[in-house]
């Protein structure tokens, strides 16, 4: 079976940006049955409630069970450690900006040409990953981990397709880690949060890159 990950061998024809890369959660596929679905979904709800009221750094294992009102080891066993827990609460979030730049309205979205969506991608991860950045903070535990979540592979296959049809100077798959790279969360936290750095000039960052590789409006 054809991996939905997987790019083309050469430059796609325009409509396989609609079809070649689909929507992949932050910490992978999983085939739930109906109860076990629910109770996940209970479990992600008080999560949420827990996050937004105590942040990322005070939610545990038992304050989310407690506040589910199930034994601990419910919680262990469907996110079998807090890492997997933040992880699976990062996927809703996450599943938004993937249908944005997936199908959603241009210049995002596949009615747009390449050089377009690529310009207005950065931005749009730099903003989601800005009003998520404690979450994903702490769900950074493994760095090697970071490259190879599908949401991430999605992101480097996104990006890889658009540099292709948008005839970038360079390796495209290489050129992608390197723009991904330059708005990573972790980064721009620091830049904004430490150096005072605005976020419009980071923005203009990723637009001067894309120009220096031949992608421009």
């Amino acid at each position: 079976m054809t991996d939905p990950l997987s790019l083309p061998p050469g430059p796609p024809d325009p409509g396989e940006a609609r079809t070649s890369l689909t929507l992949a959660a932050a910490g992978g596929p999983e085939l739930l049955r109906a109860d076990a679905a629910r109770n996940r979904a209970l479990l992600l709800d008080a999560a949420s409630r827990l996050l937004a009221d105590c942040g990322a750094s005070d939610l545990t294992m038992e304050s989310v069970a407690a506040a589910a009102g199930v034994g601990k080891g419910t919680v262990f066993r469907r996110f079998k450690d807090r890492t997997g827990l933040l992880i699976a609460l990062l996927d809703h979030r996450e599943s938004l900006l993937q249908a944005a730049f997936l199908s959603g309205p241009p210049p995002l979205g596949p009615d747009a040409p390449a050089a377009e969506r690529l310009h207005a991608f950065g931005p749009a991860v730099m903003r989601h990953e800005r009003d998520h950045h404690e979450l994903i903070l702490a769900s950074r535990t493994d760095p090697l981990r970071t490259y190879t979540v599908p949401a991430q592979r999605l992101r480097i296959s996104h990006v890889t397709l658009l540099l292709r049809q948008a005839h970038a100077t360079g390796e495209p798959d290489l050129l992608a880690h390197t723009l991904l790279g330059s708005i990573d969360a972790p980064l721009v936290h620091h830049l904004t949060c430490e150096r005072g750095t605005p976020v419009d000039r980071l923005e203009r960052g990723w637009h001067d890159l894309l120009t220096r590789y031949g992608v421009e409006c």
